[in-house]
């Protein structure tokens, strides 16, 4: 599947148009990372937003397994959004490839347009919500 339409299928980024998602895509960087490290880290703090474009990754909070990710999933949004630290470990299980975008560039994203920042917000709602009513896995 094309990194548009990825983001166009996650909540945080399903109000963009398609101009405005490939604006998001083009700050997005390829990343191959191999099987056993850490992509992110419970409590420690979050500067990527990633999807998994190709491989395995297992998520643990305090130690305990929640989830297994695969190509298409998402995390790290809380990361760049709000600047919160990582609210589990997520662990390649295989060698993967994902896509990155970073805090630094979105914050630059969302300063160059009001519209596309209300709509990320609008996006973000969405995705606590799904959280909190426990639609997410």
């Amino acid at each position: 599947m094309a990194l548009i339409e990825q983001l166009a299928e996650i909540e945080l980024f399903s109000e963009l148009s398609k101009r405005e998602l490939k604006k998001v895509a083009s700050f997005m960087t390829t990343v191959d990372v191999k099987a056993g490290r850490n992509l992110t880290v419970q409590g420690q703090p979050g500067r990527e937003f990633m999807i998994i474009e190709d491989g395995e990754a297992t998520v643990r909070r305090n130690g305990r397994v929640l989830a297994s990710f695969g190509p298409g999933d998402f995390f790290g949004e809380l990361a760049i959004i709000a600047g919160v630290p990582r609210t589990a470990t997520v662990t390649a299980d295989t060698d993967m490839s994902i896509e990155v975008l970073n805090r630094r560039e979105f914050t630059a994203l969302l300063d160059e347009s009001a519209l596309v920042a209300r709509k990320v917000l609008i996006g973000a709602v969405k995705r606590l919500h799904e959280i909190e009513e426990g639609v997410v896995k």
